[in-house]
């Protein structure tokens, strides 16, 4: 399992790198080809091709779900290392670790005869990190009437199953102004990232931690030099909610600041793309059943199965939970640090949770 994972992670596989993920997404195409699934792949112009690997058994089926792509640019984060009992590298855990225990689960039924009576489909995308923009569309055409969504995302300390997530959003904002020269012509420039700058005061001020709104501006550029009015700046906002009715009400509350920015510069016009891309992961009744009946065989393998505090992150398992179907998550190896240089996996959590994956299928009573 870690041979597959060092392969993995040293296939550099950053969403907005097509290439590399396309590499990524032909490595996993041919481990899984030893194994009775077909495969198909949904292509992309912009990101690596979207992967859903089906038995032929017919039912309700078993959703896998993971992701290919990291957060990570080629040159800033690259490689596998060995640390002792740790894995680092980029996408060693969050999440090409949990894809190999999925392959490896998957593996072990196949070896003992078990998985081609299975119904099972394991899809894989290629934009989670950015909100699946493309991703989501492929699970929404494969969950419809699924048993159950297991989702490999990171795993939690404890080996926490993750039932509830806030719900997320991703807004870029672009102003546009009138370029002069600041010291001939100041009084004929409109000044873009003035506008912007508005419109940034107006959104951080969205944040309520008491509802568990959040609204982050986490980058921004504008400008061409420092003696020339700006003609133009744009900004990119993360905002997160735990109520869908507050996720409605950023995104319209964000489309207000921009026309309060355009009142504040006159003759500065803000425009703005993005939204909502993931409704809130809801505890219910059947997710937490779901939990229980898989918390039965990993903790059969000596691993902890408590239901996660509420998380900030995002992730698909809140798209196959709004289509009605019942969804787990963070069931991927544990570690700590995605998202950070100081990405790590625990190496021994690879096989238990294997196993645990591997036994919850093959015990899952099979429907006519």
């Amino acid at each position: 399992m870690e041979a597959s994972l060092r392969d993995w992670v040293e296939l550099s596989s950053f969403t907005e790198d097509r290439d590399g993920a396309q590499r990524c997404a032909d490595a996993l195409v041919e481990s899984f080809a030893s194994l009775p699934v077909s495969v198909e792949r949904t292509p992309s112009l912009r990101y690596g091709d979207h992967l859903v690997l089906s038995t032929a058994a017919s039912g309700p089926p078993f959703l896998l779900i993971g992701h290919l792509d990291t957060v990570f640019p080629p040159g800033t984060f690259d490689g596998y290392r060995r640390d002792g009992a740790l894995g680092r590298g980029p996408g060693a855990l969050d999440m090409k670790g949990g894809l190999v225990v999925v392959r490896e689960a998957l593996a072990a039924l196949d070896a003992a005869g078990a998985l081609a009576s299975l119904p099972v489909r394991v899809i894989i995308v290629s934009d989670e990190e950015i909100g699946s923009p493309e991703g989501r569309r492929v699970i929404e055409r494969h969950a419809p009437g699924a048993r159950a969504a297991l989702v490999f995302e990171s795993g939690r300390a404890g080996d926490a199953i993750v039932v509830d997530r806030k719900g997320t959003g991703v807004v870029r904002v672009t102003a546009s102004g009138t370029a002069a020269h600041a010291g001939n012509a100041h009084d004929a420039g409109v000044n873009a990232i003035w506008a912007l700058s508005a419109f940034v005061c107006e959104a951080q001020r969205l944040t309520d931690y008491a509802r568990g709104v959040t609204v982050n501006v986490g980058k921004i550029v504008g400008g061409r030099s420092k003696n020339t009015v700006p003609d133009e700046a744009a900004c990119e906002l993360d905002f997160r909610f735990i109520h869908a009715d507050d996720g409605v009400s950023v995104e319209r509350a964000l489309t207000e600041a921009c026309r309060a920015a355009e009142a504040r510069v006159p003759g500065a016009r803000l425009s703005l793309q993005g939204g909502v891309s993931r409704t809130p992961l809801v505890r219910t009744e059947g997710s937490v059943a779901l939990a229980r009946a898989y918390g039965a065989h990993a903790a059969a393998e000596g691993l902890g199965h408590a239901l996660s505090p509420l998380q900030g992150g995002g992730s698909d398992a809140s798209t196959t939970s709004a289509l009605g179907v019942a969804s787990i998550d963070a069931l991927g190896p544990r570690g700590k640090g995605f998202h950070t240089l100081d990405e790590q996996v625990e190496l021994d959590t690879l096989v238990p949770k294997a196993r645990a994956l591997a036994s919850f299928l093959a015990a899952a009573p099979r429907t006519p």
